[in-house]
């Protein structure tokens, strides 16, 4: 699902003679008041200004996700072993990995009052898979029985308007047939796009609202105090629903994400104690984090991969993989991971992150750092002269990419330019609408914990229309392997047929992997006990105040 804002990491020192970011500007600072004491002060976290309104089937970027999983309850949480947890779900069973039945806890309700069922999960799942609302995540429906009646192609009439394998059974029991068998379809369902959706979220005309978008109505921990003004307002604000059935956060009821356009700042506001929780420290900061924060600064191991993003339906210049294998063998990884992110981030040598299972070490062989071979092979291949770094500037990435700009300078001997945009979702409509032709900074956090999250969402052909194949990459043999995995009898069969699905990427390098994550972030003297999960999503029960 999730492209990911910031570089979620601190890094001071600069490479090869690139200045540090200065601090300053683009905050939403505002001189705050203390958020210890009183439970009817915010704790208050850094957020960037999500891409879309809050429509859980058309969020597939961090920011909105974030704010999203303060909203609602998933079907499955995941624990320390990267397992799924029945959480909205009383249980998720098949015998054949093919039918499965997903049995509702009781107790949930909507924010309305009105209770959570079954049909709340067809109604938003039947919404997202429809190719008439356009939605980004559509694409995770693909599995389901009759996605294709609902996507028959541009310009083609609907065979249907609902998928034939979903069904309410009864207001505790939904029923989803697959078109085949997935071993791991109850881990996909913590991700985002799964989200149910009340009655309330559809206008007369099916479609849902932008009231609802501004102010959605979930059955998680926290609803929304008042409608989000997208462009206008700088807080997302909400309060703690007290008939939510699980556990609540102890001595405190509001919560309040602050929209940064600067991550310095919001740096600077996390040490003036004016916000309380910050998950993407920016590069600027590597130099004062832990002496400033002490243990309140926080480095923990993460499941993200940090790319350079090739154009490559957009943009011949990039058509031949020999291009793209000389710009990845220019990229000094272990000087950028070790200076830039001072240790904090590892040199990427697979599409898959080491915290999950089907990692292999040393597999991107054309990862490594070789600038003699990369330019005799850049120059036989008749690469482009000039090259642009597009990258978002309110995520912390000014250092690095200036670092991978400068290593393709003095190691491919072409004109790079680096080029900042100013929010996430501004490269992220650029990179949707197809308009952006260079190379782009892409981070990936995982949405579920398994290899095919690194594959499917981000390359496959069915992704391109509707996930987040921002590239356009398509390759049969691919999406073969990938369908081979998915419809393994054991998850071990599976991992080897993933696994030769990212030896072709290994070999095509449609993206260039650069990082592999951890997740880098401080919190204020105001709050203690906070967790970020795998998910890079914060723990908010778990919350309270110092």
């Amino acid at each position: 699902m999730r492209v990911t804002k910031g570089a979620q990491i601190v890094a001071g020192t600069a490479l090869l003679a690139l200045a540090v970011a200065a601090c300053g500007g683009g905050g939403a600072s505002d001189g705050g008041t203390a958020a210890g004491g009183s439970s009817d002060q915010p704790v208050r976290m850094e957020l960037g200004e999500p891409q879309e309104l809050l429509v859980p089937s058309n969020t597939t970027e961090s920011e909105g996700a974030e704010t999203l999983a303060a909203l609602f309850e998933p079907l499955v949480n995941y624990d320390e072993n990267k397992k799924p947890v029945e959480a909205a779900a009383e249980s998720i069973t098949s015998d054949d990995n093919k039918v499965w039945t997903v049995k509702l806890k009781k107790g949930y309700t909507w924010h309305n009052g009105e209770p959570v069922v079954a049909q709340n999960y067809v109604d938003a799942w039947n919404y997202a898979a429809n190719q008439e609302n356009a939605q980004s995540a559509g694409y995770f429906f693909a599995r389901v029985d009759g996605f294709a009646d609902l996507n028959p192609g541009k310009d083609k009439p609907l065979v249907s308007k609902t998928m034939k394998g979903l069904e309410a059974v009864d207001d505790t029991t939904l029923k989803v047939t697959l078109t085949a068998p997935f071993s791991q379809f109850k881990v996909v369902l913590g991700y985002t796009a799964f989200y149910p959706l009340p009655k309330a979220a559809f206008g007369p005309d099916g479609k849902i609202t932008a009231e609802f978008g501004s102010k959605p109505i979930g059955q998680g921990l926290f609803k929304m105090d008042k409608a989000y003004q997208k462009g206008t307002d700088q807080t997302i604000d909400m309060s703690v629903y007290d008939k939510y059935p699980g556990t609540k956060p102890k001595g405190w009821t509001k919560l309040q994400f602050k929209l940064y356009t600067s991550s310095e700042t919001a740096f600077n506001d996390l040490q003036a104690n004016n916000v309380d929780i910050h998950d993407s420290l920016p590069a600027s900061a590597i130099a004062t984090a832990k002496t400033a924060l002490g243990d309140r600064y926080q480095d923990q191991p993460d499941a993200g991969v940090g790319y350079i993003g090739v154009p490559l339906k957009y943009n011949p210049e990039f058509s031949n993989a020999e291009v793209r294998k000389a710009i990845s063998m220019a990229i000094d990884r272990k000087t950028i991971a070790e200076t830039v992110f001072s240790g904090t981030r590892a040199p990427a040598d697979d599409f898959i992150n080491p915290a999950i299972d089907g990692y292999r070490q040393g597999a991107c062989t054309a990862c490594a750092y070789n600038p003699a071979e990369a330019k005799k092979l850049y120059e036989s291949s008749n690469g482009p002269k000039k090259l642009e770094l597009g990258y978002n500037a309110d995520g912390g990435h000014k250092e690095w990419m200036e670092a991978v700009a400068n290593n393709l300078r003095a190691n491919l001997g072409i004109e790079v330019t680096a080029k900042p945009f100013e929010k996430f979702a501004n490269i992220l409509d650029d990179l949707d609408a197809k308009k952006y032709k260079g190379l782009f900074r892409m981070g990936w956090a995982i949405d579920y914990p398994s290899a095919e999250n690194y594959l499917t969402p981000i390359f496959g052909t069915g992704a391109i229309e509707s996930g987040s194949n921002y590239g356009g990459y398509s390759n049969k043999e691919f999406d073969d392997l990938v369908a081979k995995g998915d419809q393994a009898a054991t998850l071990e069969e599976g991992l080897k047929a993933y696994q030769q699905a990212d030896d072709i990427l290994l070999k095509e390098l449609p993206y260039i992997p650069v990082y592999f994550y951890r997740n880098n972030s401080g919190y204020s003297t105001n709050v203690k006990n906070v967790h970020i999960n795998l998910l890079n999503q914060v723990e908010w029960s778990q919350v309270e105040k110092a």
